[in-house]
């Protein structure tokens, strides 16, 4: 495992207790280092922006406005998932040796979309409709804490070219976001 010191100008070094650990190092360092570009880092910057989103949906009183939130959660819950699914989880499967993790995953995806367009088929006036949110917020915090405790350190361990997925990621985001109606330049 990677030991970190700082140099006298202030600059982190690394040590590397072997060959093999240096090649994944690097490869994560690499990946790490794109910041935006990185697969992991853009999908936290989606959880992040969602969360604030369903925490605005939380405070929100005015129907309207609630309306207008839900309808952003549900956008960028349906293209962050369809980014998963089509690129992460397939990728993933290739590096990672336990699929039950990315099935799961699949499983919790569904269940959101079954919410998602119960939702989107809703008023902010229907009975059930801030209980749906509700709910639906509950099992994207799940999925997220699953994803960022467990998941995600498996991918970073692993040989995966994070910052070209990141790449592909950014590029099939924008896509989605211009076919649903989003806003184009949408890159949480």
């Amino acid at each position: 495992m990677p030991t970190a010191n700082t140099s006298t100008s202030g600059k982190k070094t690394t040590k590397r207790s072997s060959a093999a650990s240096k090649s994944k190092s690097t490869t994560r360092k690499t990946s790490a280092a794109s910041g935006a570009n990185d697969a992991i880092a853009l999908l936290k910057a989606d959880h992040r922006a969602v969360e604030k989103l369903f925490g605005d949906f939380e405070k929100a009183k005015d129907e309207s406005r609630k309306a207008q939130l839900a309808e952003q959660i549900c956008l960028e819950l349906r293209v962050h998932t369809q980014i998963e699914e089509e690129l992460v989880y397939p990728a993933s499967r290739e590096f990672l040796k336990d699929d039950d993790i990315v099935n799961e995953a699949l499983v919790e995806h569904q269940s959101a979309k079954d919410l998602i367009e119960q939702i989107e088929g809703m008023e902010p006036s229907d009975e059930m409709f801030d209980a749906k949110v509700t709910v639906l917020q509950e099992m994207i915090e799940h999925h997220v804490e699953e994803e960022e405790k467990e998941y995600f350190p498996q991918l970073q361990k692993s040989e995966m070219d994070l910052k070209g997925l990141g790449l592909q990621l950014a590029e099939r985001k924008k896509a989605l976001m211009t076919e649903l109606g989003g806003p184009a330049s949408s890159t949480h």
